[in-house]
C-alpha cells in the first residue's frame, strides 16, 4: 500500500483530546493535525519524535494535516488505524496470507453482532469468515502487545467473534504489527487483563488468532510475515 505523497516531515510536540496532535514542521510552523488513533499510543507519542504527515487540500476540511508515521526506537511505526483493514485485504488478494485464501468475495464493514461492523467478511458460497483487524504499535522486549489502552470495544468484538463460531462460521482476530521490532504478539495483560482473558477464551472457543508484521517505510506499508502469538 502506497502512502500519500508527498509526506511532510515534522516533530511531535503533544497529543490531546485523543484525536488532535501538535507538530512543528521543518519551516518552524506549528500545525494541529488529525490523530487517526484512539489508543494511548504508548511508546510512540514522545515529544521530539520525528513524524510524517499527509496533507489534504479538500475544501471544508477542518484539519489540513493527518499524522501517518512516527519514528521511535530508531524505526518507523504506522499509527493510522484506518490503514490495517486495507493492508489485510490487499495481502489476502495478493496471496500473502495463506490462512485466508480460497474465498470468492471480500466485503468491508458488514454489520453483525450487537450494532457492530466486521472489518472484513470473506465469503465462498454459504461459508463465511469474519475477520476483525487490530493495529499493534506497542512493543516491549521484542513482544508486540495489544491493546495499549483498556478497550471495551475490543472486548465486545471478541465476544461477538465467539458467537460467530457458535453459529458454525469461521472467525479470525487478526493483529497487524506496524513496526519492525516485534518478534511475537501477546495480550497486554497489565493494561487490559479482561481483554487478555477474553482473547484466551476466544482461542479456546475456536476463534483463530493470527498476527502478521508489516514493513513500514515513508513510501508505503505492506504485510510481510507471520508472527507467533503468545497466549
Amino acid at each position: 500500500m502506497l502512502l500519500p505523497s508527498p509526506l511532510f516531515p515534522a516533530t511531535f510536540i503533544r497529543r490531546y483530546k485523543r484525536f488532535l496532535a501538535d507538530f512543528e514542521l521543518e519551516d518552524g510552523e506549528i500545525v494541529t493535525t488529525h490523530c487517526p488513533n484512539s489508543g494511548s499510543m504508548k511508546g510512540c507519542a514522545a515529544p521530539g519524535n520525528p513524524a510524517l504527515l499527509s496533507r489534504s487540500d479538500k475544501p471544508g476540511r477542518k484539519l489540513q494535516y493527518t499524522w501517518e508515521l512516527v519514528k521511535a526506537d530508531g524505526r518507523w511505526i504506522g499509527i493510522n488505524t484506518g490503514l490495517p483493514n486495507h493492508l489485510v485485504r490487499e495481502a489476502i488478494e495478493n496471496g500473502c496470507i495463506t490462512e485466508l485464501q480460497g474465498y470468492q468475495t471480500i466485503r468491508p464493514e458488514v454489520r453483525y453482532g450487537q450494532n457492530s461492523r466486521i472489518d472484513l467478511l470473506l465469503g465462498n458460497g454459504d461459508q463465511r469468515c469474519y475477520v476483525e483487524v487490530k493495529n499493534v504499535t506497542l512493543v516491549e522486549g521484542n513482544v508486540a502487545l495489544f491493546p495499549d489502552a483498556a478497550t471495551t470495544r475490543g472486548q465486545k468484538h471478541l465476544r461477538e467473534l465467539m458467537e460467530v463460531v457458535k453459529q458454525g462460521q469461521r472467525a479470525v482476530n487478526f493483529f497487524v504489527v506496524q513496526r519492525a521490532d516485534g518478534e511475537s504478539v501477546a495480550p497486554a495483560d497489565t493494561i487490559d487483563p479482561e481483554y487478555g482473558r477474553l482473547l484466551r477464551l476466544a482461542e479456546s472457543a475456536g476463534v483463530e488468532i493470527l498476527a502478521y508484521q508489516a514493513q513500514v517505510t515513508p513510501q508505503g506499508i505492506a504485510i510481510t510475515r507471520k508472527l507467533p502469538v503468545l497466549l
